[in-house]
């Protein structure tokens, strides 16, 4: 499924004040296993156009080969669909010292500018559940006072956020309830490589859960 192109552009309308480069549309089936939901493309991802294929994305599929799915049984999208970048200095072998783009968490405003995106994506995409991954998709999709920390390796039932309107800047709580299964974003693992052993045990437990709507479906 394929977000239309007109609502791309209202996304890159939205978002051109901010420090962002880039689009990458969400990729995968109409009913997928599951819906994945992460931050925001890096660089890799806004010069070939494919979400999650840098390093992340490495780690990503690998994950996925854990509990048996393929990158094309899945959809793939995240809260924001430009890179938001930070300039800083890199030293290189011959002592020049070079301004480059580094990554950066996206802000509010820019999670707001790209909030129609993930809305749409939401409604139409038939997942039985909704992966978020890292603190910017969880809170995104099931408020602001839920931490990674707390909830990670659980399935929550409940509303998501959706933005109110185009014009407006708040959001409000979705009449249905989705399945939510909150993980790290494997991008953390190269900060702290202790949350891999804490990632695996929350894949299991969705590997389960999986298994259970699957035999809940055959019998």
């Amino acid at each position: 499924m394929k977000i239309p192109d007109s609502l791309a552009d209202i996304g890159k309308k939205r978002i051109e004040p901010y420090p962002v480069e880039g689009f990458v549309f969400g990729g995968g089936p109409e009913k997928p296993k599951l819906m994945l939901v992460g931050e925001a493309p890096g660089e890799t991802e806004i010069n070939n156009g494919i979400p999650f294929s840098g390093r992340a994305g490495e780690q990503l599929m690998g994950f996925l080969d854990r509990i048996g799915l393929s990158r094309e049984e899945v959809y793939i999208t995240s809260a924001v669909r430009s890179r938001p970048y930070k300039w800083g200095e890199k030293k290189e072998r011959s002592g020049e010292i070079i301004k480059r783009k580094y990554n950066r968490t996206p802000n509010q405003r820019e999670i707001l500018a790209h909030a129609p995106i993930l809305d749409y994506e939401i409604e139409h995409v038939k997942a039985p559940i909704i992966v978020t991954l890292g603190n910017i998709g969880l809170k995104r999709l099931a408020g602001r006072e839920k931490k990674i920390t707390d909830v990670r390796g659980t399935v929550l039932h409940q509303p998501v956020q959706r933005l109110k309107s185009l014009e407006d800047s708040t959001f409000s709580w979705t009449e249905k309830s989705y399945y939510l299964f909150p993980t790290y974003h494997p991008a953390s693992i190269f900060y702290n490589r202790s949350l891999l052993e804490h990632i695996h045990n929350d894949l299991d437990k969705l590997n389960m859960y999986l298994n259970e709507l699957k035999q809940g479906k055959e019998h």
